[in-house]
């Protein structure tokens, strides 16, 4: 086994951990909010973990044991919320700067990572304008469930 199958594991356990504490604080801001959340950190998780079961595979662990390790790596999610849970009970409104927090990280990546590849793979102007598309349905998406509040 590659040692980098383990850096792997810990950093998607800590990366999982995180967003069941922004899921947890944002369904206790509001259920609108949790929704919204919950399917952005939704669709970001779905290529995540098949990239870290890709990962786990290419070091050499059985599709089993991939499995396996990529599920108690994702359960880190749970103990995330309960974490929120218990650290909200100790303090009033701790869920309006954790989900503030969590807002800055989305924006920092969207920023730093996802607009500078976007921009990079966009040779073709309807490429573009599909990919801008795409990235405005999301923040309509996103609009509409915080409006339903």
């Amino acid at each position: 086994m590659h040692p980098f199958a383990y850096i792997n594991l810990v950093g998607d356990a800590l990366h999982n951990f995180i967003d069941g504490i922004i899921i947890t604080a944002s369904y206790l801001i509001s259920l609108p909010l949790g929704i919204a959340t919950t399917l952005a950190v939704l669709f970001h998780e779905i290529p995540q973990e098949l990239g870290d079961f890709s990962i786990l595979l290419h070091a050499g662990f059985t599709r089993t044991k991939a499995l396996a390790w990529n599920l108690i790596s994702a359960l880190t999610a749970v103990l995330g919320a309960i974490f929120t849970i218990y650290l909200t009970s100790l303090a009033a409104n701790l869920e309006i700067y954790l989900t503030a927090i969590a807002a800055g990280g989305f924006i920092y990546l969207a920023t730093a990572d996802l607009i500078p590849e976007i921009h990079k793979h966009s040779e073709k102007l309807s490429q573009a304008f599909l990919q801008l598309l795409a990235f405005l349905t999301g923040i309509a998406i996103m609009a509409l469930l915080l409006l339903l509040e």
